[in-house]
């Protein structure tokens, strides 16, 4: 006879998952919020834009010989020059760590988060936020908090200085695994993009789809995951 298999460990994507939000308004007005505390200091707008996006690709395709904090800003120095990301970093990193807070506008809140996360604990549940690291900790911090959790909830949550990998390299799941030792069996991600969140079932890592805020740009048949609302991934999580 066939033995199910235990879920010891529920992996939470964040942006649109945990945090709800249209992912195109809340790049919109990060960017809105990030232009007005660089051009002053001789960033044109759509240059630096460019730049983030770059930047952003360079560690997507980061393959694990570097932290995605060292793919991006040794891109950022690529384009701008050593010099001037050197001495421009740390108004970057005010930048996360004070005006980006305004962005929160953008966002949704679900008080299911909470729900889902408190339940899960006490069944005994490991937990890991499992957000895509092209953020900084303070930002990745703060948008936990905007959800209405805190850090401390989860066991290990990656962002741009922790790990080598992005979303939706299968490489990233493979490295979380490692570093909790864990096995893909035991393990439900949820997330709520096809493309970025649902790869970790080709890993054998059980999966759930979030509608409430899905992306789906290749516009998969969603058919073969499990899928549903905020409401009905909990009455899911409550039969783990």
């Amino acid at each position: 006879m066939l033995m199910k298999n235990v879920i010891t460990t529920v992996l939470f994507d964040l942006d649109g998952t945990l945090l709800p939000m249209d992912q195109d308004e809340f790049t919109k007005g990060y960017f809105k919020y990030l232009i007005k505390k660089l051009a002053p200091h001789g960033y044109e707008p759509d240059s630096l834009i460019n730049a983030i996006w770059h930047g952003t690709g360079a560690m997507v395709k980061n393959r694990g010989e570097k932290t995605n904090e060292q793919a991006f800003w040794e891109d950022f120095a690529v384009i701008y020059g050593a010099d001037r990301a050197e001495r421009d970093r740390p108004l970057f990193e005010e930048f996360y760590d004070v005006d980006f807070k305004a962005a929160r506008q953008t966002c949704g809140y679900t008080p299911m988060a909470r729900e889902a996360v408190d339940l899960l604990k006490n069944k005994g549940k490991r937990l890991i936020l499992a957000t895509n690291p092209i953020f900084p900790l303070t930002a990745t911090k703060t948008r936990t908090e905007w959800a209405g959790l805190d850090l401390s909830d989860f066991e290990i949550c990656t962002t741009y200085e922790n790990i080598n990998f992005c979303k939706p390299n299968p490489e990233y799941y493979l490295e979380i695994l490692r570093r909790s030792k864990l096995t893909a069996e035991e393990c439900l991600m949820v997330g709520n993009d096809v493309s970025e969140d649902m790869i970790a079932e080709t890993l054998g890592i059980d999966v759930f789809l979030l509608t409430d805020c899905m992306i789906n740009k290749s516009g998969e048949s969603i058919d073969k995951y499990k899928h549903g609302n905020f409401s009905q991934l909990l009455e899911y999580l409550k039969a783990i």
